[in-house]
């Protein structure tokens, strides 16, 4: 896991321990054989993938629910 995505998701997603449940929920979902929702570019791991797709809005917390919701 690359520090740089982990502080540019944390500037996305302030609250850490919410941002670590949906990286964890959004692995898990790429281990399942969920598609990428960003281009996957080079070496990324899957928490990289699950980082990147925060970073640009492709993954985002749900309000009510509590859950991440991807688009």
């Amino acid at each position: 896991m690359k520090s740089q995505l982990v502080e540019q998701a944390a500037k996305v997603i302030t609250d850490i321990p919410l941002l670590i449940n949906i990286v964890s929920k959004r692995v898990r979902q790429l281990n399942q054989g969920r598609p990428p929702l960003i281009l996957v570019q080079g070496r990324m791991g899957q928490a990289d993938i699950a980082l990147q797709e925060i970073i640009e809005g492709k993954v985002i917390p749900a309000t009510a629910e509590g859950k991440e919701s991807a688009e």
